[in-house]
């Protein structure tokens, strides 16, 4: 299988399983527990039927939107994520640079493999920091000031990690940051020679927002539930998340927002913007789909911050759904981590002009030519 014969989300995923060690891909397909809320986010879009108009004269479809006070040229953006040189030697750097010729916004994580200095000067395009909340504060402060300086747009909160999912795949599989060699996945690795050639070849693997502060996850081999259990601060709260927004002072959001009340103290705090998020079903399984809180939390809170929905999307109906019930934008981390995985900067790009072209597509199949004239009248609930 190659890159051409690419034409939706489970394609890029079944090349990434060719091209990645056992631990690596199970690392990035696997979620907590059953995984039963894995699955749930993406079926859940399944539950509504897009109702479509015809004769609307639909020559010219505009995708743009504008979150966080920035225009992007797709509703969908990609979301910071981990450890993205494991997937792919080019790691960061080809998803920002895929992302700024789609005139969309990245992500870049306090995990991230390159540094926000570096991510900074390469693209102009918007540019999110997630923070994940440290025990270490000179490591908290540390982020902060130097995303603030690399001229990042936006900040955004992750709190949903206040302890580690149980991953049981990484716990079958021995997946730690860095990976380590054991007798059950010499194999995987052996039978991945150029995954291992560049892993063992390339720029030493690090974690720059981190390794000052922490050996944990770059010298240290440690799994991601276990970092999150043991370096992120448990004891974080509103008054916290409150004070990080003013030093900040800028766009702030929240990610991993599920409920309305946690919404509406988004809001009180000064964010200008949520993901409702169940962090791609990796932490807490038996929890709501995104997509299926989302309505609500549009209601609630969608005149005061931009909502964003994130979790399970593989298709630019997906999106267009989403949309139609008050989202602003869209966000994910597989739907372009296979896609790197597979082929680097020339899949993420493939990826992200495939859900262009879907959405471009479908919106004219729906009788619209802007984002704006999409709403739940479009829609109906089975």
């Amino acid at each position: 299988m190659k890159l051409s014969n690419c034409h939706n989300f489970q394609d890029f995923r079944k090349l990434a399983r060719r091209r990645l060690p056992s631990p690596i891909f199970h690392y990035i397909d696997g979620a907590a527990d059953d995984e039963i809320t894995h699955r749930r986010n993406t079926l859940a879009y399944d539950d509504v039927d897009l109702v479509p108009s015809v004769l609307a004269g639909v020559e010219n479809v505009d995708l743009s939107t504008t979150i966080f006070g920035r225009k992007i040229e797709l509703p969908l953006y990609c979301a910071p994520t981990a450890l993205q040189r494991l997937f792919h030697h080019e790691g960061e750097r080809a998803v920002a640079k895929a992302a700024q010729k789609y005139q969309t916004m990245f992500g870049v994580s306090s995990l991230g493999t390159v540094s926000v200095e570096e991510i900074g000067t390469m693209i102009d395009t918007p540019k999110m920091f997630q923070f994940y909340f440290h025990k270490d504060r000179g490591l908290n402060n540390s982020m902060i000031e130097r995303a603030k300086a690399a001229k990042f747009d936006v900040l955004a909160l992750t709190v949903d990690t206040i302890t580690g999912g149980n991953r049981e795949r990484d716990l079958r599989t021995g997946f730690t940051s860095p990976p380590k060699l054991t007798l059950s996945s010499l194999f995987s690795f052996a039978s991945k020679p150029m995954w291992t050639i560049n892993y063992l070849t390339k720029p030493k693997f690090e974690l720059p927002q981190l390794q000052d502060y922490v050996g944990e996850g770059t010298n240290i081999a440690i799994s991601i539930g276990e970092y999150f259990s043991t370096m992120l601060d448990q004891s974080v709260n509103w008054n916290d998340a409150e004070k990080l927004c003013s030093q900040w002072n800028g766009h702030f959001a929240l990610k991993g927002i599920m409920s309305v009340e946690d919404a509406k103290k988004a809001v009180d705090i000064g964010c200008t913007g949520i993901m409702v998020s169940n962090h791609g079903g990796r932490q807490l399984d038996g929890a709501r789909a995104p997509f299926d809180q989302l309505a609500e939390i549009v209601d609630a809170v969608g005149d005061k911050i931009d909502v964003i929905c994130e979790g399970g999307i593989q298709r630019g109906t997906h999106i267009l759904k989403a949309l139609s019930l008050g989202a602003k934008a869209c966000s994910g981390g597989r739907l372009y981590l296979y896609a790197l995985a597979a082929a680097g900067q020339a899949g993420v790009e493939k990826a992200l002009d495939l859900y262009r072209a879907e959405l471009e597509r479908d919106m004219k199949l729906m009788g619209c030519t802007s984002i704006s004239q999409l709403s739940r009248d479009n829609l109906r609930f089975r």
